[in-house]
């Protein structure tokens, strides 16, 4: 299985590219929430031309974040950064959506916005709409400032059949964020597959499957809810505390332990499920580092649903799992120590 990491856009991100480049990692990806974390198109601009050969990707952009006209031309100005090696991220919103205070897009939205820059980035006119109106647009860049020749990778955020459905009728890959049920990834590439056309529209190359998680191999007698480990994948499991606070009907399917830390986790933001201003006591410092006071918020159940915890072979033995599943790639979101966990990845898998 091919690996990669996802870091947040801040000043000094090339420096880590260059050593996931070194390290043979396949792909680098920066999210893409604009009220928590730096733009990850200026980030990567700056890893593209720090780089030669590793992948680069924005995971993920959205419609309801960018316009497609503005969104294309992005991905095509990366594109003559770094020719062939630029991956399109694009969901619904769920998160960067919720750090304004709004909901997601639709599954309706996400696929007009998918089609609309697969044909922009790929040099063809699509329709753009605004209101009523509805335009023709296409690149009207005379000399080098865009990128249409080489191929652009797309990809799809999935954790249901309906984005599934959306990445199989735009011949698009998925991704996906601490999916790591094999059951699951079989219902999404089931999904993908029963929505893709009898007829392409067009030669497509072969698609790729993503999972984002955390990894913490377990040293010698290391429990496996140490404080380490929490450090090491809280950032994935406060997300989902969050997401659950932020969402009460989430925070229904969960079971009650995990309501039970929700509860826990409002009350420590003093904020409720229904405060109209509870996106910002939730989400700062999202995906970042958490607190060592919020470790007991780090349950193990949770923990070792989203994350790959555990010994070498332990852990080896879930990737082979996943990649049975039809998963492609690996993709790590680090937060203690980013180049040791990257090496650690590496390492892994050799």
């Amino acid at each position: 299985m091919r690996t990669g990491v996802v870091v947040a856009a801040r000043p000094g991100v090339e420096d880590l590219a260059v050593r996931a480049e070194e390290l043979g990692l396949h792909s680098f990806w920066v999210n893409d929430t604009p009220m928590v974390h730096g733009d990850p198109f200026v980030a990567l601009s700056l890893c593209a031309q720090a780089t030669r050969r590793i992948r680069l990707g924005i995971g993920v952009t959205s419609p309801a974040l960018r316009s497609a006209p503005a969104a294309a031309s992005a991905f095509a100005s990366l594109n003559a950064l770094a020719p062939g090696r630029i991956i399109c991220g694009i969901g619904t919103g769920n998160t960067a959506r919720r750090t304004l205070g709004m909901p997601p897009t639709t599954a309706a939205a996400l696929e007009t916005f998918t089609a609309a820059l697969q044909d922009l980035c790929a040099g063809h006119p699509t329709a753009y709409r605004e209101g009523d109106r509805v335009r023709d647009i296409r690149f009207l860049h005379t000399g080098a400032h865009v990128n249409t020749a080489d191929p652009i990778e797309f990809v799809v955020a999935a954790l249901g059949p309906k984005a599934a459905a959306v990445a199989g009728r735009r011949g698009t890959g998925l991704i996906s964020f601490g999916l790591l049920d094999p059951a699951a990834w079989h219902q999404l590439h089931d999904a993908r597959r029963q929505a893709a056309p009898s007829t392409p529209r067009a030669p497509h190359p072969r698609t790729h499957s993503y999972v984002v998680t955390a990894l913490h191999l377990l040293h010698d007698n290391e429990d496996s809810d140490s404080d380490a480990a929490r450090d090491a994948t809280g950032h994935l499991v406060l997300s989902l505390l969050d997401f659950a606070a932020d969402t009460p009907a989430v925070a229904e399917q969960l079971g009650p332990d995990e309501r039970a830390a929700v509860r826990e986790l409002l009350a420590r933001r003093h904020t409720t499920a229904t405060a109209p201003d509870r996106y910002t006591k939730l989400y700062p410092n999202y995906l970042g580092r958490i607190a060592p006071q919020d470790r007991d918020l780090v349950l193990p159940s949770l923990m070792h649903t989203l994350a790959l915890v555990g010994t070498r072979e332990d852990v080896r033995t879930r990737i082979t799992a996943l990649e049975q599943a039809g998963i492609d790639e690996l993709l790590i979101q680090p937060v203690t120590d980013p180049p040791t966990e990257m090496a650690r990845l590496a390492e892994l898998l050799t």
